[in-house]
């Protein structure tokens, strides 16, 4: 979710930090495309869902940020039929980062999904290089507090509303839709969560492809602690680990959240998300068939 590249590129200059190399494939039910300037994308095709039947492949693409990709990586996505790209990076991330680089003819459609303040804490410990503030703010786990909190704030009404509307858009697109935000995990991971199990893929089955972003931003992660070590930014840069990681702790969080608010995940789907029995049935009809 953060903007750490964007932060630490601020902090270092131009030039930023270094492009890793995607994480090999682990599994067969998690199609990853391969771009040189995003490393956690990925077509969600593939699960199989309680009727046996899998997500279609070509219909739905999650993704980190896309403002580091390659002319090959632009022409590469103009491949895939994508047809709508959904930006849910904040304001403050995409002035940090940059917009999208997208084949021509698409454009982003920005609807930012707050970070519960998550940007700015930890924008303001990186940018001190004080290891002192930097171990107040994010030692002692604060940092996994944070991250709580964001996904508490995925419940927010502003935040459902978003991942309302863009599950109405995947329901009745014809070609694909791909979404993202910073690092392609926590709202990104969010939303595919709820997706995959909206058209009936098992929970177990959805928190495995949630799950699945620690082993795809493994290498760039690493790479970028390693970096503001090596440039005197952060004396301790794994007090960064917890914001770079997903688990299980954390999507349950927004779990436990969204049944304290709505009662089970039925609800959440109707009474949360606004979705009714025609597009719930449109959606498993265009992702499943």
């Amino acid at each position: 979710m953060f903007a750490l590249t964007a932060i630490a590129t601020a902090v270092l200059g131009v030039g930023g930090l270094p492009t890793a190399v995607a994480a090999p494939i682990m599994r067969a039910d998690a199609t990853q495309i391969t771009l040189q300037g995003a490393v956690n994308v990925r077509d969600v095709g593939g699960y199989v869902t309680y009727t046996g039947d899998p997500t279609r492949p070509g219909k739905v693409i999650r993704s980190d940020a896309l403002n580091k990709l390659t002319d090959a990586d632009v022409q590469k996505l103009g491949t895939l039929g994508i047809q709508k790209v959904i930006d849910f990076r904040t304001q403050a991330e995409v002035q940090a980062q940059g917009a999208d680089r997208l084949p021509t003819g698409l454009t982003a459609v920005a609807r930012p999904i707050d970070d519960g303040g998550m940007y700015i804490k930890m924008a303001q410990a990186i940018g001190s290089k004080d290891p002192v503030q930097q171990q107040a703010a994010l030692g002692d786990g604060k940092a996994e507090q944070m991250m709580k909190d964001a996904y508490v704030s995925f419940l927010s009404a502003d935040s459902v509303a978003t991942f309302g509307q863009t599950i109405k858009d995947i329901a009745a697109a014809n070609g694909a839709t791909l979404y993202h935000c910073t690092a392609g995990k926590d709202r990104t991971g969010w939303m595919t969560y709820v997706l995959l199990r909206a058209v009936g893929v098992p929970e177990t089955i959805a928190r495995k492809d949630y799950l699945l972003s620690n082993q795809y931003r493994a290498a760039a992660d690493a790479a970028q602690r390693a970096q503001l070590k090596a440039a005197g930014i952060m004396q301790n840069p794994d007090l960064l680990i917890p914001l770079q990681v997903v688990s299980d702790e954390y999507l349950d969080t927004a779990v436990n959240q969204m049944n304290q608010q709505y009662g089970d995940f039925d609800h959440f789907l109707t009474k949360g998300l606004g979705l009714d029995a025609g597009t719930i049935l449109r959606l498993h009809h265009n992702l499943v068939g």
